[in-house]
C-alpha cells in the first residue's frame, strides 16, 4: 500500500507566502528605524516592493507551471525588476538624471528574455 500523495497547494497559497515575507521585512525595517539601527527618510518607498514581490512570485509560478522560461516569466520578471529599481531609487534618494538609462537596460533585457523563450 502506498502512502497518500500530499495535496497540491492552490495557486493562491503563493500569495500568503509572499505577503508573510513582506510583512517580516517591513517589521524588521521599522524596528531598525525605531531602535536607531539606521534611518530611511523615504521609508514609504518600501511599499513599492510589495507589487514587485508579487511580480517575482508570479514569474516563479509561471516558470514552474510551464516547466521552464516563457514570455510570461520574462514579463513578470521584468516588471518586478523595474518596480524594485524604482523602489531603490526612491528609498536611497538616487539621482534619476544619472540612472534613467537603467530602465532602458531593463526593458531591453525583458525583450531579449521574451524573444529567447519564443
Amino acid at each position: 500500500m502506498q502512502p497518500p500523495l500530499p495535496e497540491a497547494r492552490p495557486e493562491g497559497a503563493r500569495g500568503g507566502l509572499v505577503a508573510g515575507v513582506i510583512l517580516i521585512i517591513l517589521g524588521i525595517v521599522f524596528l531598525g528605524q525605531v531602535w536607531g539601527w539606521f534611518t530611511l527618510d523615504n521609508w514609504w518607498a518600501l511599499f513599492i516592493f510589495i507589487p514587485a514581490a508579487f511580480a517575482f512570485a508570479s514569474a516563479w509560478g509561471a516558470y514552474r507551471r510551464r516547466g521552464g522560461f516563457s514570455r510570461e516569466v520574462a514579463g513578470s520578471l521584468t516588471g518586478g525588476l523595474v518596480l524594485s529599481f524604482v523602489a531603490l531609487m526612491l528609498l536611497f534618494d538616487w539621482d534619476w538624471g544619472l540612472l534613467w538609462p537603467v530602465f532602458l537596460v531593463l526593458a531591453g533585457l525583458g525583450m531579449l528574455l521574451g524573444w529567447r523563450s519564443h
